[in-house]
């Protein structure tokens, strides 16, 4: 072995991590990262609270009629929330509309019935849907193309997307097709 080989292998067994001497200052960097961390959730927080503010002009959901009719179709699936229609990241959160959860989505002549537990439900009447498309994405979440039911519903003077993923995606093609074919059934019978 030449020294210098016998030199390097010396530092590298003595390589040990330094004792920590100063507590107190680590202490102090841990505690000021918390509290950093703490902040920036409350902020977003405040955030939240004050979107739901700006939007307070939006009505109160609709409820479920008492009779809303037989399920043409229904779904389980996730909602992943709701947004100004056309504008995909302007996310919808007053009166609960922007929180993600489970859902079960039916479809009756009556109109789009959303029951979410954990968050409020509601009901979008039949009058006020206006498209269903598929969709690849909705503030926060993004899919493979088709990945998502897009329904786009008017609710006051808004017209509002809302995103839904079926457990089984391959329903959603239905569900295009049979809110589509509601729509425009109501425009004809509108135009008589």
């Amino acid at each position: 072995m030449t020294p210098v080989t016998l030199i390097a292998a010396g530092l590298a067994a003595e390589k040990k991590s330094a004792e920590v001497t100063d507590w107190a200052a680590r202490i102090g960097w841990l505690v000021g990262l918390a509290l950093f961390v703490a902040l920036v959730y409350w902020l977003m927080r405040e955030g939240w609270k004050w979107r739901g503010t700006l939007q307070g002009d939006l009505p109160e959901l609709p409820a479920v009629p008492d009779d809303p009719g037989p399920a043409r179709l229904s779904m389980s699936g996730r909602y992943h929330g709701s947004t100004t229609a056309g504008q995909w990241l302007d996310r919808i959160v007053a009166h609960g509309l922007g929180t993600r959860s489970r859902v079960e989505l039916t479809l009756t002549d009556a109109g789009l019935e959303v029951v979410r537990p954990g968050a409020t439900d509601f009901f979008v009447p039949r009058e006020a849907l206006r498209e269903a498309v598929l969709g690849k994405g909705i503030a926060g979440k993004v899919l493979t193309e088709g990945g998502l039911l897009v329904v786009t519903w008017a609710h006051g003077e808004r017209l509002i997307d809302s995103g839904f993923r079926s457990d089984h995606a391959a329903e959603h093609t239905d569900w295009v097709d049979a809110i589509n074919s509601m729509i425009n059934k109501t425009e004809t019978e509108g135009a008589r």
